[in-house]
């Protein structure tokens, strides 16, 4: 099969899912499952994204939740302090997510993995550091003091996406097609980048980065470029998750998300095209299954990423894959040995 019959076979895919989710609000009605629907989008952009990067272009980052932040402060701060809508708030939200990832990728991606993986964590924690203990007093918002990124409280009760007023008690309807609209956004470029030139150099790096330097391919800058569409599409979706919760704040940093995200990547395959999407359905089902649980909620989670990772280190993706393979084998097996009996002179031969 090539290249472009496997492009198309996932747009395909990709249009039936998302038909599939848009006709989703005709059936269900509750705000409450609706609600849960858009979080697994949101989950799911960022899970989508993040399995170009580290599992597609090789780029071991933890700072993926950064950008997540990044486009959703900038929502929140353009919010509050400029009162803008978040309609012209997102994409710059986005913008401004790529260009710190440029800044970043410059600085972090000429290291080895592991130094990746430790000086990205590393900016996370140093952001979310200076953003909590920041006191300073920028402006007043409600009769409470505001410091110029939220202090320990962040951003909330900025404008919204204006369906509150237009469509009345329906509203998380109109949010949950401009959340559907991200994630589809983001399904589209992420396979367009797998299957598409960008992903047949991350191969040929991730195959041999010495016969790849050898045809012209230069690890850093490639790395860089997945960096900042990655880190664009990422910062999309945190502005898509601030204008729907009209909420921005620190705790978007917690080490607990990161887990989460990176759980439903390993549950649904590393370096495949849909296990992000497989992994956010059963992790969005397990974390409401275990609602209401406390800490045992993060401790199931690790159980279920060490048991992926012991018993399935391919996922959900590979498993099916896996099996898929081992059907159409044991279908050819059983064909050759109808038609050895048919004709036994033939099989002979």
């Amino acid at each position: 099969m090539t290249n472009l019959s496997i492009l198309k076979r996932h747009l395909l895919g990709c249009v039936l899912t998302v038909a599939f989710m848009a006709m989703l609000p005709l059936f269900i009605t509750q705000r409450y499952f609706l609600g849960e629907i858009i979080l697994f989008m949101i989950w799911a952009s960022v899970a989508i994204q993040w399995n170009v990067l580290l599992g597609h272009a090789g780029v071991f980052s933890l700072g993926q939740m950064l950008f997540f932040a990044i486009g959703a402060y900038a929502v929140g701060m353009l919010g509050v302090h400029l009162d803008w809508s978040p309609w012209f708030s997102m994409p710059v939200g986005a913008v401004v997510a790529a260009l710190a990832a440029l800044v970043i990728g410059l600085a972090c991606l000429r290291l080895k993995t592991a130094y990746v993986a430790l000086l990205t964590f590393a900016i996370v924690f140093m952001v979310d550091s200076l953003i909590r203990t920041e006191v300073e007093c920028f402006t007043t918002v409600g009769g409470r003091c505001l410091p110029f990124f939220g202090g320990g409280q962040g951003f909330f009760g900025f404008d919204d996406l204006g369906f509150r007023s237009m469509l009345k008690g329906k509203w998380i309807v109109g949010n949950y097609y401009v959340v559907l609209g991200a994630f589809a956004f983001s399904l589209v470029a992420s396979i367009l980048v797998i299957h598409g030139r960008l992903g047949l150099a991350f191969r040929a790096l991730g195959d041999s980065q010495i016969y790849a330097a050898a045809r012209g391919l230069n690890r850093t800058r490639f790395h860089i470029i997945a960096f900042v569409i990655t880190a664009f599409f990422t910062g999309l979706t945190g502005a898509v998750y601030a204008a729907h919760f009209r909420f921005a704040g620190p705790s978007l940093f917690e080490f607990s998300n990161l887990v989460f995200i990176l759980a439903m990547i390993v549950v649904g395959g590393l370096k495949s095209t849909w296990g992000p999407v497989f992994g956010a359905v059963l992790m969005m089902i397990l974390v409401e299954f275990a609602k209401g649980w406390g800490d045992i909620q993060n401790t199931l989670i690790g159980v279920v990423l060490i048991i992926f990772v012991l018993l399935l280190p391919r996922g959900l993706a590979g498993a099916t894959a896996t099996l898929r393979s081992k059907l159409m084998t044991d279908s050819g097996t059983q064909d050759n040995l109808h038609a050895a009996r048919a004709d036994p002179r033939g099989a002979e031969q």
